[in-house]
């Protein structure tokens, strides 16, 4: 069956998504055709595209297999070609229906609500299958997207910082999207954080948008899912399980979206990792949390550090301001001993926030105090008061400088 294609547009860029696919109108027969050639080239939809580029249209591709034909290589002529059929159309069609019957949605490249940052990279899924309360639109317009990512075996060090960055970002003057891939660890942490902080925050799956993966994540994904501002998203077609080789084109997407990557922790090889350096072959920021040198799950951290890939991160003040949301609302109190109880109610045992407030007192009235000298005053052990002295130095409330003396900034 020939399916009426649109008018053929004179591409003024060389394979510029941005330019070629921004702001498009596209008709249910075009998103069908996307979505086909989503399910064709989905590992390599540069190819997709460049199809869409040279005939002008998805539904063109489907017209003229000709011209299709002579646009491709051998090899990929011989691997994809004899996929784009009318009945790789139909399916497709069949399948934008069903998506709507359960409240989902597909949306082709261009389309209004596809994330304007993942068009910029070289290599953007053809369309996303997305499900949420909200537009799209109304999810990844106006706001910036921030990713938080890193090891399934996280530490209570690392679910702690995950904690503190997250909830800084609720209260800083711009609130951002809270961006990640639902795993366990860093990802399922960073969604309930947001969530339980009033952020919106985005899951990238690397399954079908009908299968929340892993089973013990189900109740977040189900949350986001209900949550006005959230949504899960994923290039996968419905039906589509968990295997290793998806997960690389998912942190691609998670990469792609967002203006900043936060790797919390990681070993030297993993999925925080390949995003963060994705993040970075995309020009995007990253930030990564440093740990001890001889934690396994800190070691991609450090190492991202060192080679100057990441940013440390240290002051979250700091970046908040450096991530463009502006100062916290911690920052605008006035009293050093207010702020630091405002800032830990809640987040520590009671008994180890009782002992950060007096540390922090004790430091602000004694500027230059040494650690040693700490010791001896509060009579703690040595490990207590720098563990409870590099909280503060991380979170921005004191310095503590080579010879281990400690100034409060506040």
């Amino acid at each position: 069956m020939k399916w009426r294609s649109p008018a053929r547009k004179n591409w003024t860029y060389e394979y510029d998504c941005l330019t070629m696919f921004g702001n498009m109108e596209v008709t249910f027969e075009e998103r069908a055709a996307l979505c086909a050639l989503n399910r064709i080239f989905g590992f390599e939809p540069k190819i997709g595209l460049r199809l869409v580029e040279t005939l002008g249209s998805a539904v063109a591709v489907f017209n003229e297999p000709g011209e299709v034909a002579g646009t491709l290589g051998v090899c990929s002529r011989l691997k994809y070609a004899p996929l784009i059929t009318g009945s790789a159309f139909e399916s497709a069609a069949m399948e934008l229906e069903w998506l709507e019957r359960e409240g989902g949605a597909f949306l082709g490249i261009g389309e209004e609500g596809y994330p304007a940052l993942l068009m910029e990279c070289d290599d953007p899924p053809i369309g996303l299958y997305y499900k949420g309360v909200s537009r799209p639109r109304d999810v990844f317009e106006g706001i910036p997207q921030i990713a938080v990512v890193g090891t399934r075996g996280l530490t209570c060090y690392g679910k702690d910082w995950c904690h503190r960055i997250v909830e800084s970002m609720s209260k800083s003057r711009i609130k951002p999207l809270i961006v990640s891939g639902l795993a366990l660890g860093v990802d399922v942490a960073a969604h309930r954080t947001a969530l339980d902080c009033g952020l919106p925050t985005v899951a990238v799956m690397a399954t079908g948008i009908d299968d929340l993966y892993p089973f013990r994540n189900k109740d977040v994904g189900e949350r986001i899912a209900s949550t006005p501002g959230c949504a899960l998203v994923t290039d996968y077609p419905p039906g589509t399980a968990a295997v290793r080789l998806n997960f690389l084109r998912r942190n691609r997407i998670i990469a792609g979206i967002c203006r900043a990557t936060i790797l919390v922790e990681s070993k030297i090889r993993g999925g925080g990792m390949m995003t963060a350096r994705l993040a970075a072959s995309y020009g995007r920021d990253v930030y990564a949390l440093p740990g001890r040198i001889d934690d396994p799950v800190s070691q991609g951290c450090n190492l991202l550090i060192r080679e100057n890939v990441a940013e440390q991160i240290g002051d979250l003040g700091e970046l908040m301001a450096k991530l463009g949301l502006g100062q916290t609302d911690l920052n605008l109190k006035s009293d050093f001993k207010a702020q630091v109880e405002s800032y830990y109610r809640g987040q520590l045992p009671d008994d180890e926030y009782e002992d950060v407030v007096k540390l922090a007192s004790l430091i602000k009235s004694r500027r230059g105090v040494s650690i040693d000298e700490l010791c001896q005053k509060l009579k703690w052990t040595y490990s207590r008061v720098t563990r409870l002295a590099t909280i503060l130095e991380c979170d921005g409330f004191i310095t503590v400088d080579l010879l281990q003396h400690c100034c409060a900034k506040k």
